[in-house]
């Protein structure tokens, strides 16, 4: 019997033995500061072929430092259909998708009030901290919609609040979200100064290093080197230039000097979302001139960052994530003129028919707003008080609304490109609120499962219109958005760096969902609340050698039936 025992303990004994032998650097040590500073950069708008499409070109610790000598997934997808700014660094921060974090959108109607539509992390409860006079009058924001904890959160919580945690970003939702509740603090830009503001949910006043920052030429010096007299309003200027990062970048370096990150007795936190390629790409869309500069501008702007960070921090002691919020469709003109099936949907035209279907067949004498305005796919949002009053029922209205986009959609008229035929607007699915609320209705598919991580409920009903693969809303003649499941759309990258990962190219397809997985399982500490990512053991240092010694251990016939093999 005993021994029995003792080949029971063996096994596993020696995989421990060969767990807490492999490098340090794979082991969970958040707690001693190891690493000193976690860093988790997204670039806004940013598809997953576009380090490929331009690595010639790349130089310096830029992208390279992610291709050269970090772990490189190129295969990277996003596993829901609504592919936006806000639910992907909600996506990131939280390691769930919408159904898990709640945000399905950059904004949505206020169901409480239907007079207008509410940012993602609007939050009238609070103000912006430290503005000039009379350059804004936005409401202030918050975490509070966000449903599910973050890897910050998490990291707070198991230091006990020893570990700092900040977000940066050029907007409101992509400062606020990734870096979740209980952050030190997110910080924005505001469109009419250009300074960087916050608010009172987080601090009363910016600290003394970002007023600083506000109160310096950096500005001035951006707007020199993007080559333009005005920097503000910073959309219309400074954000359509390669400039909008690097001066971005500049407030992340004194966020870190100000707030000593690195340099306290547990790891810290910051996420970056740089923001200006979104704008570009909504502009000019991927495949252009102006896309290229962005992208090797930041390039430059990275190495300079990193180079920084290591004089500060130093490498060795900081790991680096990379990704981004969401894709983008090549613009519509482009794809027709090659003779891809691509259309543009004119949502106000949509609207106004789909209303006048609802009306035929709800209240043919009368001329009732059943739809609200501002559409913005892939959501399409009903007035419930109208359906209400008339004692229509959600599953009725949302049903009449799915048939009416089904009958307009194929209806709206194209331009012929190159000779051929005009292409003709699709519609691949419309799904209604409580069909993505209860899951059984929809496909047993991969696209099903995409649909079901879109759902959220913020008090309104809505239906969700799938065109086909590269048709879209109207947008500025040159450029091109993204909002649907198509795989250009839900393409982003993802690379880590840093001593924990073993450097290379990691094929096969993997989601964002992994990044707060895997930092959460490295540092020790519990993955987010609603989390469903999976570890990217593949590219951790020395999990193999766990991975294998527990294989034998487990495959070890003693060990699985207690047998002496005496």
């Amino acid at each position: 019997m005993r021994r029995i025992s003792s080949l029971l303990v063996t096994a596993p004994l020696l995989a421990s033995l060969a767990f807490h032998s492999i490098a340090p650097t794979a082991r969970a040590e958040a707690y001693d500061a190891h690493p000193k500073l976690v860093v988790i950069l997204v670039i806004d708008q940013f598809r997953g072929d576009m380090l490929e499409r331009y690595r010639s070109e790349f130089k310096g610790r830029g992208f390279r430092l992610f291709l050269n000598d970090g772990a490189w997934f190129p295969d990277c997808y996003y596993n829901y259909a609504n592919t936006k700014t806000a639910p992907g660094h909600a996506t990131i921060g939280t390691g769930a998708y919408t159904d898990g974090h709640g945000i399905n959108s950059n904004e949505w109607w206020d169901a409480r009030t239907y007079d207008r539509p509410v940012s993602s992390v609007e939050d009238e409860r609070y103000k912006l901290v430290d503005l000039p006079t009379g350059t804004s009058d936005s409401p202030g924001a918050s975490p509070r919609n966000l449903l599910a904890s973050t890897l910050g959160d998490e990291l707070r919580l198991a230091t006990e609040g020893r570990s700092q945690v900040w977000g940066v970003s050029l907007k409101d939702r992509a400062a606020i979200l990734p870096p979740g509740h209980a952050a030190n603090g997110a910080f924005w830009l505001d469109d009419g100064s250009g300074h960087f503001t916050t608010s009172t949910y987080y601090m009363e006043h910016l600290p003394a290093w970002a007023t600083a920052f506000n109160s310096s030429d950096e500005l001035t010096k951006a707007a020199e080197e993007a080559g333009i007299d005005a920097p503000v309003p910073f959309s219309s200027h400074l954000e359509l230039t390669p400039a909008a990062n690097h001066y971005e970048l500049d407030f992340a370096q004194a966020l870190i000097t100000g707030e000593k990150l690195g340099q306290g007795k547990t790891t810290d936190l910051l996420t970056v979302s740089l923001s200006a390629h979104d704008l570009v790409g909504h502009r000019y869309g991927p495949d252009s001139e102006q896309e290229e500069k962005m992208v090797l501008g930041l390039d430059r702007d990275l190495d300079r960052f990193f180079s920084w960070l290591d004089k500060t921090v130093g490498l060795r002691n900081v790991w680096i994530a990379l990704s981004a919020d969401h894709g983008v469709a090549p613009v519509p003109a482009f794809a027709s003129s090659l003779g891809m099936n691509a259309a543009i949907v004119d949502l106000a035209q949509l609207n106004e028919k789909a209303n006048a279907e609802l009306n035929r067949r709800f209240s043919p004498d009368k001329n009732l707003q059943y739809i609200l305005p501002i559409p913005d796919l892939p959501y399409i949002t009903l007035d419930r008080r109208v359906f209400e009053s008339a004692r229509i029922s959600e599953k009725t209205a949302e049903e009449a609304l799915s048939e009416a986009l089904r009958k307009i959609v194929p209806t709206m008229q194209q331009k012929a490109v190159n000779g051929r035929v005009a292409p003709v607007p699709e519609v691949v699915g419309t799904y209604t609120r409580l069909q993505l609320a209860s899951s059984e209705t929809l496909p047993d598919t991969e696209m099903g499962r995409e649909l079901a991580h879109s759902y959220s409920d913020h008090g309104n009903w809505y239906v969700m219109l799938m065109l086909a693969g590269y048709q879209m809303q109207d947008q500025h003649s040159t450029g091109t958005t993204h909002f649907s499941p198509w795989s250009y759309d839900r393409h982003v990258p993802l690379a880590f760096y840093g001593s924990a990962f073993k450097p290379g190219t990691y094929r096969g397809r993997v989601e964002p969902v992994d990044i707060a997985a895997t930092f959460a399982s490295l540092l020790g500490v519990n993955q987010p609340s609603a989390s469903v990512g999976h570890v990217l053991t593949q590219a951790i240092q020395g999990a193999e050698t766990v991975k294998s010694a527990s294989r034998e251990a487990s495959a070890d016939p003693t060990h699985k039936a207690g047998i002496d093999k005496r």
